[in-house]
């Protein structure tokens, strides 16, 4: 095996663990903040702007991040972003303690928490590759979402019970806590050597860098192609994302226990997903089974817009579950084996800007339609163009030969 992944088993365990340890402290503190923003104000536009202060920072910073992850050393980017988010969060705790508890500092907050989370996208995902032999990626990213979804599952329950026996301050200071564990996690225990374009001098200015990342996609046929879907399959996937609840107070009750029962059963079957894509870890060519989960997901967002019974509805939003984490897998696999170790990053900060923008794009279009058409028959129209969408993807000819399996044993040699 090459020394570079000679001790690839105890760096993916010490690097997995830290993610794991800073991100459900970061759910907790999330979850705490979206519910007492909701219990004190009672307000649709506050819960929007708590949103848009979430995504937006990340949007912007998503290209020069990904230029980042690329010059700098990967794991120094990811110990600086959670760094920020803990030093952020602890003055908030302190400042709250002191009385100041405006809403408008929540706001701050889950900026100053976006703009880590938009650092550390790109290099978490431009660093794996360096960790993980070529052939072990697949298996490592399922069991990295099976974690991620277990996580989900947990974090609002333990949200919940903390914030009717504690003070929103306590669940800022276990978030800095578990912070701290993961950044020194990091730093003492993994020992992994700087990528090759990290350890020369640059001569090349930021913009020289990510106007090359742009070309890098432009001249790829796959690239192009990969993003064009990706960002027409999000905007159809907000109403399942966003809108679902809504439908459920409005179709089936307004019992707290349903809203609820819908995200337990999605976290559910993102688990199951998990463990389905690393144990079988999909076919051979990996936008086969990216077409698989694109049609799955298109035949349950048609299902949750018919379904006149609850469980039915609870399954078929399960089912959805499983397909995220079957479809996400591959789609990250097949961008860290099909590009360069130097544009990772930048393709990966590209990446990053339209999975955040996308979903809130489809919100302004799907979102004030929701208020004059039922939201059953928005899922239905978009359900059935996720579906076409999903059966043209399988049959264009660029991603199919992308997605056939590499024989080059390492990612740094492979080109598109």
């Amino acid at each position: 095996m090459n020394m570079e992944y000679e001790n690839w088993k105890k760096n993916i365990i010490i690097f997995l663990s830290s993610q794991t340890i800073s991100l459900f402290g970061s759910s907790l503190v999330q979850y705490a903040i979206m519910w007492h923003i909701t219990l004190t104000t009672q307000s649709g536009m506050m819960m929007t702007l708590f949103i848009l202060c979430g995504f937006i920072p990340t949007f912007i910073l998503s290209p020069f991040a990904g230029v980042w992850a690329d010059r700098y050393n990967r794991k120094v980017l990811i110990i600086l972003s959670d760094s920020l988010i803990a030093v952020a969060t602890l003055v908030m705790a302190i400042v709250f303690l002191m009385g100041y508890e405006t809403v408008w500092l929540l706001f701050a907050m889950a900026a100053i928490r976006a703009i880590g989370t938009g650092i550390q996208g790109p290099a978490v995902g431009a660093i794996l590759p360096q960790i993980v032999p070529e052939d072990k990626l697949t298996k490592v990213s399922g069991i990295n979402g099976s974690i991620q979804a277990i996580i989900m599952f947990v974090s609002p329950m333990v949200s919940a019970a903390m914030l009717t026996m504690a003070t929103l301050e306590i669940i800022f200071f276990i978030d800095v806590v578990t912070a701290a564990i993961a950044i020194v996690t990091l730093l003492v225990f993994l020992k992994i050597q700087v990528h090759a374009k990290a350890s020369e001098v640059q001569t090349t200015s930021y913009l020289t860098d990510f106007k090359a990342g742009l070309t890098y996609i432009n001249n790829h046929a796959f690239l192009k192609t990969f993003f064009l879907y990706f960002a027409v399959l999000f905007v159809l996937m907000a109403p399942a994302a966003f809108l679902t609840p809504l439908q459920v107070t409005r179709s089936f009750g307004d019992d707290v226990w349903r809203l609820t029962a819908i995200e337990i059963a999605f976290s559910i079957g993102m688990m199951a997903g998990g463990g389905i894509i690393a144990s079988w870890g999909g076919f051979s060519n990996k936008v086969h089974t990216m077409t698989l989960a694109s049609i799955i997901m298109g035949i349950c967002t048609i299902a949750l817009g018919i379904m006149p019974m609850f469980w039915a509805y609870l399954l078929f939003m399960a089912i959805f579950g499983v397909t995220m984490p079957v479809f996400n897998t591959p789609t990250t696999v097949l961008i860290q084996e099909r590009v360069e170790g130097d544009y990772l990053g930048r393709i990966f900060g590209v990446f990053g800007m339209i999975a955040t923008s996308m979903m809130p794009i489809g919100m302004l279009i799907f979102g004030p339609m929701a208020d004059v058409v039922r939201v059953e028959w928005i899922l239905l129209g978009t359900g059935v163009l996720m579906l076409i969408l999903g059966v043209l993807f399988g049959r264009n000819k660029v991603l199919l030969k992308a997605g056939e399996p590499v024989v080059v044993p390492k990612s740094s040699d492979l080109t598109l």
